[in-house]
């Protein structure tokens, strides 16, 4: 565990925001980009656990919060792989460029 003060944390998760906004800028597959968001809300959650050890006077809304991310994050998965795989039956493709008509 990096043991240490809230910039600390507040650095890498400044990181894993950038990371993810930079991947969703520049994939060009749909899992690349599934992959990017979900390094964007890892990085919100380690938001909220900095916090949370740091500043706040309840600890545990910090965890429910985290946890809360953590349930967003597995349903939001689950349900665009499942998107992405109807996508790909029906195009042949998971380029975002070459579905033009998402008519289905």
């Amino acid at each position: 565990m990096i043991s240490g003060n809230l910039n600390t944390y507040l650095i890498i998760s400044a990181i894993l925001l950038i990371i993810g906004l930079y991947g969703m800028l520049q994939h060009r597959s749909l899992i690349g980009m599934l992959i990017s968001s979900e390094f964007i809300l890892n990085g919100a959650a380690l938001n909220f656990m900095a916090f949370n050890r740091f500043v706040a006077p309840n600890p545990a809304v910090g965890q429910i919060y985290t946890l809360f991310i953590m349930g967003i994050a597995a349903a939001e998965a689950a349900i665009v792989i499942s998107m992405i795989i109807a996508v790909y039956r029906k195009y042949r493709s998971e380029d975002p460029e070459q579905v033009q008509d998402l008519k289905m």
